[in-house]
């Protein structure tokens, strides 16, 4: 990576498999942007709808295992327009702690009342659904693969507990998608609950390397979306070119399964490295490997010393992160060379000394 006129690594991308810079991608891109243009004119609902839209729908659902597939413009669009359709004024969520912004907006935007569990914590989850009063519809949210933790959901228990309460579930796998399972289709295949959890959402832009979100589900269901989501009826088609490049990502990913060999060999290589220092990470099972620092200005502090040893990665504060747990988010790729995160590694235990960390 080039930074101010000089390089070096990269260690905060959250492009898992490299499939950003794949010549194959690359090229779909091209051809798409050759024959269609650069952008797609209009909403989808109107005239935005091209030949590499309804080709990467196709592909998701294939690759999901799903009966359709919709395709927003980012994973924050598609969070705040499905959650106010599964729910809604008088209905009852619980949300995990850690998710995501666009969970927490979408969750707002339903209007339905809305409590906090704690992370991870499925005893406090069935607590809260023991004192629900009444009847009423409940949904519960989390992410597959938490993006500031890098751990994973307890699925298995949170189905269980929808299972026996009567509750949803909507599960929003970014980050899982591509690198998590057998086969890289998410963290709800890592836990083997595909026809448990109907429905859920994910994006293109992290080990799909491209952009924009989906939504995978029965026909019904994605039907449904198409005529009622806001976010997705009252915004613009994301380029063709954008379309494209995810359906030939999502090909790769079924046809190279060492991509995601390599990554996780890299990703167990830094992990090691860091413990082997004496820092102190999350509860990670993922290329997602944050290191806590907890005060903020001397994360940053960190940070501003590890870019002048050569990486970039930016110390992550409030408020995306609660108060006193700043940390660097180290992020790995398929990419990474065994020389790049030795080089890293030194890099680290450099910075960690002159920070007073180490």
């Amino acid at each position: 990576m080039n930074h101010a006129g000089r390089t070096v690594i990269l260690l905060s991308s959250n492009d898992y498999l490299g499939l950003s810079t794949h010549p194959q991608v690359i090229q779909a891109a091209i051809e798409a942007t050759e024959r269609y243009g650069t952008g797609s004119g209009a909403s989808r609902l109107v005239s935005g709808t091209l030949p590499p839209h309804a080709a990467l729908e196709n592909a998701l659902a294939k690759f999901k295992g799903a009966e359709a597939s919709l395709v927003f413009g980012a994973g924050y669009l598609a969070n705040i327009g499905v959650i106010p359709n599964l729910i809604g004024q008088g209905d009852l969520i619980f949300a995990d702690r850690l998710c995501h912004a666009s969970l927490i907006d979408g969750c707002r935007l339903s209007q339905a009342d809305f409590r906090v569990f704690r992370h991870a914590d499925c005893a406090h989850l069935e607590a809260l659904l023991r004192r629900r009063a009444g009847n009423r519809r409940t949904l519960i949210i989390t992410e597959g693969l938490f993006s500031m933790d890098g751990d994973v959901a307890p699925l298995a228990e949170l189905v269980g507990l929808a299972e026996r309460y009567d509750a949803m579930v909507y599960v929003d796998d970014a980050h899982g998608t591509g690198i998590m399972g057998a086969t890289g289709r998410g963290t709800i295949e890592r836990f083997g609950l595909e026809r448990r959890i109907p429905f859920h959402m994910g994006t293109l832009s992290k080990a799909l390397g491209s952009y924009g979100a989906y939504v995978v589900g029965p026909n019904e269901f994605v039907q449904y979306l198409l005529n009622k989501a806001r976010s997705f009826i009252f915004t613009t088609a994301i380029p063709p070119a954008i379309a494209a490049a995810a359906s030939a990502a999502i090909t790769i990913v079924e046809r190279e399964p060492d991509r995601r060999d390599r990554l996780w060999a890299n990703r167990q290589y830094l992990f090691d490295g860091l413990r082997n220092q004496g820092f102190r990470l999350t509860p990670t099972v993922s290329p997602i490997l944050p290191v806590l620092i907890g005060d903020a200005a001397q994360a940053s502090a960190f940070a501003d010393r590890l870019l002048a040893h050569g990486v970039y990665a930016p110390a992550i504060r409030p408020p995306t992160v609660p108060d006193g747990t700043s940390r660097i988010r180290f992020t790995v790729t398929a990419e990474h060379t065994t020389d790049q995160l030795d080089e890293a590694l030194q890099a680290v235990m450099l910075a960690g000394r002159e920070t007073g960390l180490l």
